[in-house]
């Protein structure tokens, strides 16, 4: 059962596919045959611990994963199939050359403080991303945003700058998310949402704890409490869902684990889809890599099936370009940098960029060791020395890498929703690419129907990887590992969410 009513949907929906980043949790709960709690409590195992719980100022994708859908919700959300449903409105209407949209809030919904969600809530919450407050580079998508205007206590405008195929469905996301203004002072250590749950314990370096609201708006979740539990890798996730301390392993980050639970009738394991992408970072903005040439040797000297193959058990898709196979303007890339050794070293040779010597710096991710190992093999057949240096998973990586652009190289799990632009149309973002050949692309094509926006942004996509601003190794495969008697559980991840609501027991 989905713990929402099914509303009418007066806007079209839109599909897609995405990822929510980090890893994976452990607990114990349930009712497994080894003995644990009770049916009222569910344990997750994960491997990406939060820093904080402020995803406003913070980057990364492990702190919407625990809180967006179970303590943060937007006005609309987007379900397990990609599309666009009601949440905080029950219904919306267009206007105004499809420029304004007027939502119907939901009456009775309420913050975890007692306070009444209302219109002012969302002129508050659209208002405060486009505001100092929010530093997170997400907040970009809110820019189209002219104005949010209280019509009542439960009818709200909000206008943009001129129509937009993309603005919906980020409203889904941690961009949505719905603030109570007297609960924003202390967001790194207290949430306070209109969600299903509340966190009880926050028990750093270990786990955070949720217990459900008795006085949330909507249905309740299948189980009373939550605990996402954090592992400093998969194989201490997969020992803890053997003996019975974890229920479920959400994202595992080790597929060559898996046969010893495909086998066993005690478990589950479940493939779900992801449009999260492996990005081989290039700093566009530092040799050598400011040189095109360089970037696009490094595109065909990467084989990228065997990435998959080597690193990641088989499991993944190899795409070619940054854009998951869910997203409306998806296509096959992989054509235009096929594996080509001798066009790698004809391009460096051309730079005068041979015999290079680089740092590569890896985030200490599952994923990140046994995709960089690879691709250094491959980087050296062409002459590129890449040197490993290691670094902590998220404080050090954010700050180094991702806020001071501190690097040459490195790789990353990118698991925002529709994140192309978020990516790409940003020449402050760590990648530093100039965006000046898609900007005016990107804008007409979200400006245009749903027809040209599917054709512009297969042009901006096409721009980005002739340019070799990135290179996408493989599209990162959703893998979930439960006990045989746990039900509900997302296989899909379409938003950066783990919506835990629905996980219970058979």
């Amino acid at each position: 059962m989905n713990k929402k009513k099914n509303y009418s949907l007066l806007a079209a929906t839109v599909l897609v596919g995405s990822l929510a980043l980090t890893s994976c949790s452990a607990g114990s709960g349930g009712t497994s045959p080894e003995g644990s709690a009770g049916n009222d409590s569910v344990t997750v195992a994960l491997t990406g611990e939060p820093v904080n719980l402020d995803f406003t100022t913070t980057a990364g994708a492990a702190i919407p994963q625990a809180l967006m859908s179970n303590v943060y919700e937007g006005l609309v959300e987007i379900d397990q199939e990609g599309k666009i449903q009601p949440l905080l409105a029950e219904s919306w209407e267009l206007s105004n050359g499809n420029k304004t949209y007027t939502f119907k809030l939901r009456e009775g919904a309420t913050f975890s403080n007692g306070e009444a969600f209302t219109a002012d809530d969302v002129k508050f919450s659209i208002e405060r991303v486009k505001s100092d407050a929010w530093v997170s580079s997400l907040k970009k998508k809110m820019e189209i945003v002219d104005s949010v205007e209280v019509l009542s206590d439960s009818e709200v405008a909000i206008t943009l700058k001129q129509p937009s195929n993309a603005w919906l469905f980020d409203m889904g996301t941690l961009v949505g998310a719905m603030f109570d203004p007297s609960g924003v002072d202390e967001l790194a250590s207290t949430a306070i949402g209109t969600g299903p749950y509340e966190i009880e314990a926050w028990n750093r370096g270990q786990s955070i704890e949720f217990a459900t609201r008795d006085d949330y708006w909507g249905e309740k979740p299948q189980v009373e409490n939550v605990s996402l539990r954090y592992f400093a890798d998969a194989v201490a996730t997969t020992n803890a869902l053997q003996s019975g301390d974890v229920d479920v392993v959400y994202n595992m980050q080790s597929p060559e684990l898996l046969s010893s639970f495909e086998s066993n009738d005690k478990f589950q394991v479940l493939e779900g889809t992801s449009n999260g992408e492996i990005i081989l970072s290039m700093n566009n903005k530092k040799a050598p890599f400011d040189d095109n040439r360089v970037r696009q040797a490094v595109m065909y000297a990467i084989d990228r099936q065997a990435v998959v193959d080597t690193a990641w058990n088989g499991y993944g898709t190899v795409v070619g370009g940054p854009v998951p196979t869910t997203d409306p303007y998806y296509e096959d890339l992989n054509d235009i940098y096929p594996h080509d050794p001798e066009k790698a070293k004809a391009l460096l040779k051309e730079a005068g960029a041979e015999n290079l010597q680089i740092t590569f710096k890896v985030p200490t991710r599952p994923y990140a060791t046994a995709v960089s190992e690879i691709v250094v093999s491959q980087l050296a057949d062409v002459g590129i020395n890449a040197k490993i240096e290691s670094s902590e998973f998220p404080a050090v990586w954010l700050d180094e890498v991702f806020t001071k652009h501190d690097y040459q190289m490195s790789v990353v799990l990118a698991v925002e929703s529709r994140d192309v632009l978020a990516m790409f149309n940003n020449p402050d973002y760590y990648l530093g690419y100039d965006n000046s050949d898609i900007k005016d692309l990107a804008a007409k094509a979200d400006a245009s129907d749903e027809a040209g926006y599917v054709e512009g942004m297969k042009k901006v996509v096409r721009t980005i990887v002739d340019d070799a601003a990135a290179d996408t190794l493989f599209i990162f495969p959703n893998i979930v590992v439960a006990k045989s008697d746990v039900t509900g559980i997302p296989a899909n991840s379409v938003t950066e969410a783990l919506d835990m609501t629905n996980i219970g027991w058979k």
